[in-house]
């Protein structure tokens, strides 16, 4: 095994995420190979940072107040049978009940599961632009002119993102990739500001957003809409730069 061919499954590799064979060439190659072996280790350091700052994932306070508030309103709009009232009469009440607490629990199941998919997709771009870092991948199209980029992308994909440079506010269109977020392959804009690289995936408009902002594993994560396109940025960069860059990116990328 060559130093290419190992290169792009050193990650794969640390991860277990290769066969057999390939893992016997693979640990052959890293005993002969001392740059190959040094990368290794970068992906083991990088593997403990992650699993040492990973948060522990609690519900946010919205979803709590709205989880309390159904519930309420389950209470008081729920019949409650009177004495006088006859069996049947009865039992009609209880159906009932029994339909807003099936209601409920759908309204509460959904808001939870489109919670998890909002953070998953968080998690997701962060594990794909580290994996894109770590095997030299961040970059296949490298041009800060939006006339290069642009047509590169729309020619690998089946939509055109708007792409645009910020290098006068200090963020370097330095170029774009196609990679994949929630199975779909996805346009991938690469920008410079100051040390920081930073990852715009773009796509078209989504029917739910994930979360405006949060940090997974030490990397910040932000989302905007805009241009009739889904924005989520990913990088080490402070929180409120982040932010407010992918909410300017969102607005102005498709304008002339």
């Amino acid at each position: 095994m060559i130093c290419n061919e190992a290169g792009s499954l050193i990650a794969a590799y640390a991860d277990g995420e290769v066969d057999s064979a390939q893992g016997r060439s693979i640990e052959q190659h890293l005993r002969s190979c001392a740059a190959c072996a040094a990368k290794h280790q970068e992906v083991l350091a990088l593997r403990a940072r992650i699993r040492a700052e990973v948060p522990y994932l609690q519900a946010p306070s919205a979803l709590r107040e709205r989880v309390r508030a159904l519930v309420a309103q389950s209470a008081a709009e729920t019949p409650r049978p009177r004495p006088e009232r006859d069996r049947w009469r009865w039992l009609t009440g209880g159906a009932l009940a029994g339909c807003a607490a099936t209601m409920l629990a759908w309204v509460i199941g959904t808001s939870v599961v489109d919670w998890r998919a909002n953070e998953d997709v968080a998690v997701e771009a962060v594990q794909t632009h580290v994996r894109a870092t770590l095997n030299d991948h961040l970059i296949q199209v490298a041009s800060s002119d939006q006339h290069t980029v642009k047509p590169w992308l729309s020619a690998r994909l089946d939509y055109s993102p708007p792409v645009k440079d910020f290098a006068s506010e200090g963020f370097t269109l330095i170029g774009g990739r196609v990679d994949t977020l929630e199975g779909q392959r996805v346009a991938t804009l690469v920008y410079r500001y100051r040390l920081h690289t930073i990852d715009v995936f773009v796509r078209p408009e989504l029917a739910h957003a994930p979360s405006a902002l949060r940090a997974v594993r030490g990397f910040n994560v932000a989302h905007a809409t805009g241009s009739g396109m889904d924005w989520l940025a990913v990088s080490d960069v402070s929180a409120d730069v982040l932010s407010a860059f992918v909410q300017r990116v969102a607005s102005e990328a498709g304008a002339r």
